[in-house]
């Protein structure tokens, strides 16, 4: 007689990062925010081809032309065409957003994991420093810094950056307090491991999950904070295109060339909206208690 043959199937188990991924691509509101936010990015990258003629040149004789196939989103009171002025904006947009947050991560999970770590008085002075700026809202911090710095896309990334410290900070601290006391850090210390390399190797990489769904929603934030400094007049200057700016230099022509302001500010809007979507959807995905 023959021996049946028995076949044993095995399922691949997958790890946390492709558990997360898979849910994050799963949800559908998120991957929608995403594709928005890469239309929006290919679009502004390939400005110089779309637009050749460049955001500055002006044609008196087609000032305030609306949209038409020539001029897709119409011209401005110099005869500029807006397309190129809001995809080129965007690029400031995006990348002072995009900059303003690291500077903000970066300085704000240094203080964080610092006054978490060694706690007590070192942990009293880093905290009650940043509730001091933590007082004051962050736009209005940021205009602060940005009057005395003056105008600028670096003065703009500075003050933004400065001004979302102490959130970030606070995003850190709190998981790095329940973190320090487990066993792997206890073992870190018993090898006689530097502060540095337990903090940066061993601890920081097991508390990332609230710090990258921060980050992604910081990029909006900053978004809008740029736009409300340009539009202040505070950010970038002209005749330099950026999405708060086409919005303060349009303000005046409202009511007789309303798309001069409705362009920048759905760009902004998209963008922003576009962004959250894609947090909300990376912050489920990396919470565990959702897995289920």
């Amino acid at each position: 007689m023959k021996q049946k043959e028995t076949v044993v199937y095995t399922t691949k188990k997958r790890s946390m990062m492709q558990e997360s991924m898979h849910r994050l691509v799963k949800n559908k509101t998120a991957m929608a925010g995403l594709i928005v936010l890469l239309i929006v990015i290919t679009l502004c990258a390939l400005a110089g081809f779309i637009c050749p003629e460049g955001y500055d040149k002006q044609d008196i004789m087609n000032k305030f032309i609306s949209p038409c196939a020539e001029y897709p989103l119409g011209t401005d009171n110099l005869g500029r065409s807006m397309l190129a002025r809001v995809l080129y904006g965007g690029r400031y947009s995006l990348f002072i957003g995009l900059a303003a947050t690291i500077v903000a991560a970066g300085i704000g999970i240094i203080m964080g994991s610092v006054a978490a770590f060694y706690g007590g008085l070192v942990d009293n002075l880093i905290m009650r420093f940043l509730d001091a700026f933590n007082a004051i809202p962050d736009l209005l911090l940021a205009i602060a810094i940005s009057s005395v710095m003056g105008g600028g896309v670096l003065n703009a990334i500075l003050a933004i950056g400065i001004s979302s410290v102490p959130a970030y900070a606070r995003t850190a601290r709190g998981p790095i307090l329940a973190v320090k006391e487990q066993e792997f850090v206890e073992a870190a210390r018993a090898l006689d491991a530097r502060d540095r390399r337990i903090i940066f190797r061993h601890i920081l990489p097991n508390v990332l999950s609230p710090i990258i769904v921060h980050v992604s929603t910081g990029i909006s934030g900053g978004i809008i904070t740029a736009a409300a400094l340009s539009f202040l007049g505070l950010g970038v200057q002209a005749p330099t295109p950026e999405w708060g700016a086409l919005l303060s230099a349009s303000r005046q022509y409202i009511r007789e060339y309303p798309y001069l302001v409705t362009v920048p500010g759905v760009c902004i809007a998209m963008v922003v909206l576009a962004m959250n979507l894609f947090g909300d959807g990376l912050r489920d995905a990396l919470d565990p208690k959702l897995k289920y």
